[in-house]
Formats: structure tokens, sequence, C-alpha cells
């Protein structure tokens, strides 16, 4: 018999916040929380719903935000590496 695990609101609220807000895939959202993604996107609906959670249109342009950001640490994180490796390049052709 399977066995079915009780989340406060407040737990449900921001999980549902990860996804809204944070960009986060429902489940993406779940695997980190230890919940099913089905339950999340239900939570989302819900918090839409009742009013408590902005629809995914309204919050669509911070998702979109933190999508370039995290293409743009992606890319600054490789020029950082590249960086590292010209600077211990030119350290050895020193000495």
């Amino acid at each position: 018999m399977a066995k079915y695990r009780k989340y406060s609101k407040e737990f449900q609220l921001q999980a549902a916040k990860l996804v809204t807000e944070q960009g986060y895939s429902y489940d993406k959202a779940a695997q980190r929380l230890g919940t099913t993604g089905f339950s999340v996107r239900n939570w989302v609906r819900k918090f839409q719903q009742t009013g408590e959670l902005s629809s995914k249109a309204e919050s669509q342009p911070k998702v979109d935000d933190i999508r370039q950001l995290r293409k743009q640490l992606v890319q600054l994180k490789m020029e950082n590496e590249i960086l590292k490796k010209a600077a211990a390049y030119f350290a050895k052709e020193s000495l």
C-alpha cells in the first residue's frame, strides 16, 4: 500500500515558488525537495488559483532573466578557466 506524506502549506508554497519564481522545472523542484513532480505541479496550480502565487505569465520575465543569468554564468566560468590557463602558461614562460 502506498504511503502518502502530508506537507505543510508553507512547504507547498515554497516548492511552488521554486517553479514560478526561481525557474525550476517541476521535476527539478521535486527532486530537490524529495517529493514528486506531480505534487509540485498541483501545488503551483492550487496557489495560482487561490491568488497566493502569481500566474506563470506574470512570472515569465523572472524565469527568462534567470535563464539568461545562468547562461552568462556558464560563459563567465569558461572564460575564467581560459584566463587561469593563460596566466599559468605565461607564468611558466617568465621563469
